[in-house]
């Protein structure tokens, strides 16, 4: 969950503890569900529809209506018998226990090729997650406009950060230079990132990281598009055919070839500057 990086001047944050009561509360599975139930009933709100079926629901969602069901419980909404779920209550319901109903604001570093393409999603705003800064250690890149927006050298991370009051950071750096700028970022009060980089990022207990790696993702997919297409995969044989003649079979290995560490973004932080002011930092290969 995301959550509020300052702390009130009693040196309690009331948001941080009502996001840790709510982690106790509800399974990780379960709040990464109610992010697609939110979008479903987002486009039936679109269409006009007021009401929907947890059949319904379940099956645009991709789930079974027993999971959802189980879900909504947790959130205190167990819909109507012959009706079926109020859409905008629904809405403000799984609204209200993400924690969308306050403000956040969305600092990008690294605005390279996959990090431009992250500066120009329109859905990060239409959602709840307005992008206010842009970073980079690019000279052709530091003082242009991208969606409307200057990108600023990293230096000014906890700078900026502080001002704008960022709530959720996110990474799309080579992997060299990630924990550095993690580092600065959570300098800055940042408590939630988004990580696009090839390694894992080391944070304080109280900093929620969420990693996104493209390679492994698709090297997962390989695995099942192998999987249909290799019988064997599994260690299955068959020990003879109809007519009693052995069937050989061969073993697939299951190991995916290369390294899931592949850079997903080389274009940003170049600057042979980087490694003089020690971004570098302390990154782990996973």
């Amino acid at each position: 969950m995301t959550l509020h990086p300052q702390a009130d001047p009693s040196g309690e944050d009331p948001a941080r503890e009502d996001a840790v009561k709510l982690d106790r509360a509800i399974p990780e599975a379960t709040v990464a569900r109610l992010a697609v139930y939110l979008r479903v009933l987002g486009e039936l709100s679109t269409t006009g529809s007021e009401t929907v079926s947890s059949e319904d629901l379940s099956a645009a969602a991709g789930v079974n209506s027993a999971k959802l069901r189980k879900d909504l419980s947790y959130i205190g909404s167990n819909g109507t018998r012959g009706v079926g779920y109020e859409v905008s209550r629904l809405v403000q319901q799984i609204e209200q226990t993400l924690g969308l109903t306050r403000r956040h604001a969305v600092a990008l570093v690294g605005v390279g090729n996959l990090g431009h393409a992250l500066a120009g999603y329109s859905g990060f705003a239409g959602r709840g997650f307005p992008l206010c800064a842009l970073f980079d250690v690019d000279p052709d890149l530091v003082g242009i406009h991208i969606a409307g927006i200057l990108v600023e050298h990293i230096d000014r991370i906890s700078e900026v950060c502080v001002q704008r009051g960022v709530t959720i950071g996110v990474i799309a750096t080579p992997g060299a230079a990630a924990q550095a700028v993690c580092n600065q970022l959570v300098g800055a009060g940042v408590r939630s990132i988004l990580n696009f980089a090839p390694v894992v990022l080391q944070v304080p207990q109280e900093v929620e990281v969420r990693k996104v790696d493209l390679a492994v993702e698709m090297q997962i997919l390989s695995f099942h598009v192998a999987r249909r297409h290799e019988p064997a995969l599994n260690g299955a044989s068959a020990s003879g055919s109809p007519n009693g003649t052995p069937i050989l079979s061969t073993s697939v290995d299951a190991a995916a070839a290369g390294s899931v560490n592949g850079t997903v973004n080389s274009s940003v932080l170049r600057d042979p500057a980087v490694s003089r002011d020690g971004l570098v930092g302390r990154a782990v290969m996973p």
